[in-house]
């Protein structure tokens, strides 16, 4: 067999049809390599040798010991047996159980007089103490050193603990992995010779057999080490050869024209850019004024003022005669870029119209809900190159949409945008534009150095001066109702004090089985599920909510509603008359979550936040306090005070750094979320290295990984390394690495 061969071999061909079916469906494992790639998540201790008289509770033992006596007794009407055995070792007595089809081996084996090995966890049963379903290993007699030896070896092990499901469980995965545990001796190095060495890494196969078996706790250490930085290497090489061949692509370089659009525009800034925005704006000019696309991902704080700093790449883009494309999640976001943008730009985002400047540019909005005359207009100033600048919604990527001269994307809040859609968007420059990646969303910088490998990164995270500080409090509506009852009251004055307020809610209401008229019953059923457990009840609703505050605590306050369902144009409308200060109250989803800029409102209330992650709880807290006046952020929970959740919004409540509670929510969800389903729809690839603990792992990784691509591009010198990769990126591994 080949060296690449077994550990392609099919589990199926091993392990026989049930058992290789199981894990195919259920853990992902279809291979002897992924069977082999499949780690222990944690070791038990069998533990030294323990006297039968000197057993103690709820521990894990290992004792030697003779069967003094075994019965098979029934139970259950006769369908359910379990087999008891007594062991004596001559300073105690201690009684085994085992159930069901686990009896008839033990039965066979653990006869009177016969000496064994004996692995468990200790419980009582009956005032007995007993050990349930022990594992155990039988003694030859004959033979004292030999029985010596087995019990030194069968007490010092670590028993390795997998990940496994209802279906099978971890000493049957124990099991099959002893069955291709020799098949490590054939794996494939990916680590060049050089870099192996230099490190002191333990070698592969001795590594993977050290982790499945290990003698002692620096046999696991040992494989740790050098499997976490196999992980690490290979990803970071993915991402380096993906930079490498961006590097690679052709662009037109588009630098900064002197009084063009970009000094007229900055010429009429009423305020100073923050030291951050000019340090960021100076990074993009530079990778826009190079033959090759840039690649940068933007991320700041929310309104730490990226908006800005994207226009200003943009008007530079358009002053070097290109069109730049901006692309938003919603068309809330959309319209509300649209219009922040031309207001900011002035006449400047008028060109060729009457009382436009003569340096200005067309600023066109493309949506989907756009009517027939409108979107013609758009896609004929796209196309004609009278539009220097689009905002729009996914929209832009139709294949109907033609561009003259498409010189720059900026996507904002990326996480939304799948790897097709920016590529579609790609694919309308002559030459490949240059790509602007925004988020408000902080990302600490090993999950950066990660999902976002392939892009160069900048952070902009000092906000603009006139900010004002945002108070955020937990209100338990639980244990302190009369808590919410004040919280509505500060709503009222904040009002009352000329500012405006959101209600955020996680869900829409009205739900189809209650617009059919069922609703008093599921009304009744929702309040009896609240009242037996908080968790069962449905999340608050933003048309029941508003209903409620109009007739109650709100009542007389201008209260109107926003979510997804709504048609475009009446939540544009909704939109401009809350930025107008025509609405007091804004009951709303999440639709509000990114970029939605009012600077009047002041305080939000969050209803049932738990049921929101941490950073998004920081994206909506972000709405408030944009303006002079300081902001008010209310956490409302019926959590109970000692759970997880509640502790998650106090958290949320203690800081206003974005990078810190980005930290806190990966330390709650691990890496699943961040480089799992979320990101990619396929399994995470990342079995031993955690993103939030190994970032020294990770940035060593990367940088020894862009020296090897440097030196070597294609990997001609490094056959293994490729053969990995290869394994590694898959189709859908490859599309997960092109979301950076």
């Amino acid at each position: 067999m080949d060296r690449v061969s077994s550990f392609d071999e099919p589990l199926l061909k091993l392990l026989g049809g049930a058992t290789a079916k199981v894990m195919a469906e259920h853990l992902g494992l279809h291979t002897v390599g992924d069977l082999l790639h499949h780690y222990p998540r944690r070791y038990e201790e069998r533990g030294k040798l323990t006297a039968l008289a000197d057993l103690p509770l709820d521990e894990h033992v290992t004792v030697v010991a003779q069967v003094a006596d075994a019965r098979i007794l029934m139970f259950n009407n006769g369908r359910g047996k379990r087999l008891e055995v007594t062991l004596t070792d001559g300073s105690g007595r201690l009684q085994l159980v085992f159930f069901g089809h686990g009896v008839h081996k033990p039965h066979k084996e653990l006869i009177p007089g016969r000496q064994a090995m004996f692995a468990g966890k200790v419980s009582v049963f009956n005032r007995k103490m007993q050990l349930a379903h022990p594992t155990y290993q039988l003694l030859d007699a004959s033979d004292a050193d030999e029985a010596t030896e087995a019990v030194d070896a069968f007490a010092g092990r670590l028993l390795p603990i997998y990940p496994a499901c209802k279906q099978l469980d971890s000493w049957r995965i124990a099991k099959a992995v002893d069955a291709v545990l020799p098949s490590a001796r054939d794996a494939v190095d990916p680590l060049p010779a050089s870099l192996r060495e230099g490190r002191g890494f333990t070698p592969l196969p001795e590594a993977l057999l050290k982790v499945h078996r290990p003698q002692t706790k620096a046999d696991v250490e040992d494989a740790r080490a050098r499997l976490k930085w196999d992980e690490a290497f290979v990803l970071q090489v993915a991402l380096a050869r993906r930079r490498y061949a961006d590097t690679q692509l052709p662009a037109v370089a588009r630098r900064p024209v002197a009084d063009g659009l970009l000094d007229a525009f900055d010429a009429k800034l009423p305020f100073t850019l923050t030291e951050g925005q000019e340090k960021v704006s100076k990074e993009i000019f530079d990778d826009l004024a190079t033959e090759h696309p840039m690649h940068r991902l933007l991320q700041g704080e929310v309104g730490s003022g990226k908006t800005m700093v994207a226009l200003r790449a943009m008007l530079t883009v358009v002053d070097a005669g290109g069109q730049a494309a901006m692309l938003a999640p919603t068309e809330v976001l959309a319209q509300q870029h649209h219009r922040s943008i031309t207001e900011t730009m002035g006449e400047l985002a008028e060109g060729g119209m009457l009382g436009g400047s003569d340096r200005g540019t067309k600023v066109v909005l493309l949506t989907g809900s756009m009517g027939m005359a409108a979107r013609r207009q758009a896609l004929l100033d796209l196309v004609t190159g009278e539009a220097g600048i689009v905002i729009g919604t996914h929209a832009l990527i139709e294949d109907k949409v033609r561009f003259h001269d498409l010189g720059l994307v900026v996507v904002d809040e990326q996480h939304r945008f799948g790897v097709e859609q920016r590529d579609a968007l790609r694919s309308k420059g002559k030459q490949p534009p240059h790509l602007l990646v925004m988020t408000a969303t902080p990302i600490p910088r090993t999950v950066a150095m990660t999902v976002f490998g392939d892009l160069e990164t900048s952070v902009l995270d000092q906000l603009p001066a006139g900010r004002s500080p945002i108070a955020s409090h937990v209100v338990p509506a639980k244990d302190k109702p009369h808590f919410l009852a004040r919280a509505w009251e500060r709503v009222r004055e904040e009002v009352e004090n000329g500012h405006q307020a959101y209600v955020v809610c996680p869900r829409i209401g009205d739900d189809a089985e209650e617009a059919e008229g069922k609703g008093g019953k599921k009304t009744k059923a929702r309040k009896q599920a609240a009242d037996e457990d908080p968790e069962k009840r449905p999340p608050l609703a933003v048309l029941e909510i508003a209903d409620e505050l109009r007739k109650g605590a709100l009542a007389g306050l201008s209260v109107e509603v926003l979510h997804g369902r709504m048609h475009p144009d009446d939540k544009d409308d909704v939109m401009r008359r809350f930025a107008a200060g025509d609405v007091d109250v804004l009951v709303a989803t999440t639709v509000i979550e990114v970029g939605v800029n009012v600077p009047n409102a002041t305080a939000m209330v969050i209803m049932d936040a738990d049921r929101f992650g941490v950073s998004q709880l920081h994206q909506l807290r972000g709405r408030v306090g944009r303006g002079s006046a300081p902001g008010l952020c209310l956490l409302v929970s019926e959590a109970h005070e000692a759970s997880p959740a509640r502790a998650r919004l106090s958290a949320v409540a203690a800081t206003l750094d974005g990078f810190e509670l980005s930290r806190i929510d990966l330390e709650q969800r691990r890496e699943g979320d961040v480089l799992g389903q979320a990101q990619s729809g396929v399994r995470s690839s990342l079995r031993m290295l955690t993103v939030i603990d190994d970032e020294e792992v990770i940035a060593a990784a990367r940088e020894e990984a862009v020296a090897v691509v440097a030196a070597d591009p294609e990997l001609e010198h490094l056959p293994e390394l490729r053969t990995v990769l290869a394994a590694l990126l898959d189709k859908d591994r490859e599309e997960y690495l092109d979301k950076g």
